[in-house]
């Protein structure tokens, strides 16, 4: 009979049938239950060490009847495997082999979903960097215009301002090469306007630069100009700009100073407002009712027209270096070397040429972004709209178009008005709050106004609450007069006036200068 070995941590490995026991003493327990001391019990065919960090490490509480047969085999004999575990064996290879294919044929499905997807999200032909399918520009762009501080303005989108900082940074790098009569590449003008802005400038930016501004660069292919530059020898075509100045009246040679330098910085933005004026009057001949705002009386944009989705500028086409004769294709170098070649080279050529004359599947073409984004105006739905005259529609739209109108072409100092028209009612109640509180006929303008900006919502200057209780005199003679009394001036309010009244015409006051 066999011996069972007491241990516990056991490694048992297939096929054969390993036991080990620490070091120290250790009992076996025999076939009458007396004590026989033993160190190690093995096959003898055993394939690996019982320390071997490959073979599996299996907890001492699993029964060993479980995994190991309970009949000793002869010696000499590795331990075979019962018909019932080879039957388990196989089943688990078959089930492991099914899983396997399985994973394998999700894996191709997934690939060849990730290539379509890459695909469709290449860039266009003309090389324009494009956002990753999927993602939006970042809302800091989306939104510039809406996120400006001060009145409303003309405002540049967020493209066309980042191309204005591109001009600047550009024309003062083309201005410190010129006015030391070096020749100004585009190389040269790259590096230092990229470590200006610390964006990214390229030929493309060159182009749209050319669209806005032709007048201020002339560009050419030249040879011959020093780079001092690993990589770029001197009989290489480079694009060099040079900027077009008036010439000086004593024949000197013009020279790019601070004062021309701004003069093109203003013309640069100039032309961009231009650009952004021609999509604006698009937008708003797409109204219903169509709009029409001189471009002389324009001072802000439509409200609902979004400066910041105004299409890209194109890029003008610069000068390119002179056409040389190049081996494009497998072909032509085919033709051109045939003589030079070994035969196997030939024959590989010719099956690569074969491959590459196949036509290649066409990729989706993407969709062409609008010249001028379409108008929104807001949708009423018919439920909403049925049972009332088209009359009354049109009277409503042809009012709106009105307000709007009067909005685009408001200048400044109205715009400055209208914002103290809105906060005159509440100014009026601070106002007979502070003279019920200081119980005075009279108080200075200098008290008045300290007063009113400790005790109004709004943060604002003496000076400017000053202008505030001005245009309130000016508007209500009777309620509010000014004395001026030596070098003061001083406040007298009508405590007995109705302020709810006051307050009306106030507000009565605001919506008629703003044309409602």
């Amino acid at each position: 009979m066999g011996t069972w070995a007491v241990s516990p941590a056991c490694r048992i490995l297939q096929p054969d049938i390993e036991v080990t026991l620490p070091a120290g003493p250790s009992v076996a327990l025999g076939t009458q239950g007396e004590h026989v001391p033993l160190q190690k019990v093995s096959s003898p065919s055993s394939p690996k060490a019982p320390d071997s960090p490959e073979a599996p490490d299996i907890p001492a509480c699993l029964s060993l009847g479980q995994k190991i047969k309970k009949s000793t085999p002869a010696a000499g004999q590795p331990p075979q495997l019962t018909s019932s575990q080879n039957q388990d064996t196989i089943s688990e290879l078959a089930s492991c082999l099914q899983r396997a294919r399985e994973l394998g044929a999700r894996v191709r499905v997934l690939k060849s979903s990730a290539q379509d997807a890459g695909e469709s999200c290449t860039p266009e032909a003309n090389g324009r960097p494009e956002e990753p399918c999927g993602e939006k520009a970042p809302a800091y762009q989306r939104f510039h215009a809406l996120a400006q501080p001060g009145p409303p303005g003309l405002v540049l989108p967020y493209k066309y301002q980042v191309l204005a900082e591109m001009f600047r940074s550009m024309d003062t790098i083309v201005g410190m090469l010129h006015n030391r009569s070096e020749t100004p590449t585009f190389a040269k003008v790259q590096r230092g306007v990229q470590d200006m802005i610390r964006r990214r400038f390229e030929e493309r930016n060159v182009g749209q630069i050319k669209t806005v501004y032709p007048a201020s660069y002339c560009f050419r292919q030249e040879r011959g100009v020093p780079t001092f530059k690993d990589g770029v020898k001197r009989s290489d075509y480079q694009l060099t700009i040079e900027p077009l100045l008036e010439q000086e009246a004593d024949g000197a040679a013009p020279q790019l100073t601070a004062s021309r330098l701004l003069q093109r910085r203003q013309i640069f933005s100039q032309k961009l407002v231009e650009h952004v004026k021609e999509h604006h009057k698009a937008f708003l001949a797409s109204l219903r009712p169509p709009m029409v705002v001189p471009e002389d009386q324009l001072t802000r944009w439509h409200p609902r027209f979004n400066v910041d989705e105004v299409p890209d500028i194109e890029p003008a086409v610069l000068p390119q270096p002179p056409a040389t004769e190049k081996l494009t294709t497998a072909q032509e170098v085919l033709a051109r070397a045939r003589s030079l070649m070994s035969p196997r080279m030939e024959k590989a050529l010719s099956q690569l040429a074969l491959r590459s004359a196949e036509p290649s599947s066409p990729g989706s073409p993407r969709p062409a972004l609008p010249a001028t984004p379409p108008a929104t105006p807001p949708a009423a739905s018919p439920s909403a709209l049925k049972g009332v005259s088209q009359d009354l529609l049109e009277r409503v739209r042809a009012k709106e178009a009105q307000k709007q109108l009067a909005q685009m072409t408001r200048c400044p100092e109205q715009e400055q008005r209208l914002q103290r028209l809105e906060r005159l009612p509440e100014l009026a109640r601070v106002l007979r709050s502070v003279f019920v509180s200081e119980r005075k006929p009279a108080l200075s303008m200098e008290v008045a106004c300290a007063r009113m900006v400790g005790s109004c919502r709004t943060a604002m200057s003496p000076g400017e609450m000053e202008k505030h209780l001005l245009l309130l005199s000016e508007l209500l003679p009777d309620w509010l007069r000014l004395h001026h009394i030596r070098t003061d001036t001083y406040v007298k309010l009508d405590k007995a006036a109705d302020l709810a009244s006051i307050t009306a015409r106030l507000a009565h006051q605001a919506r008629a200068e703003e044309g409602l």
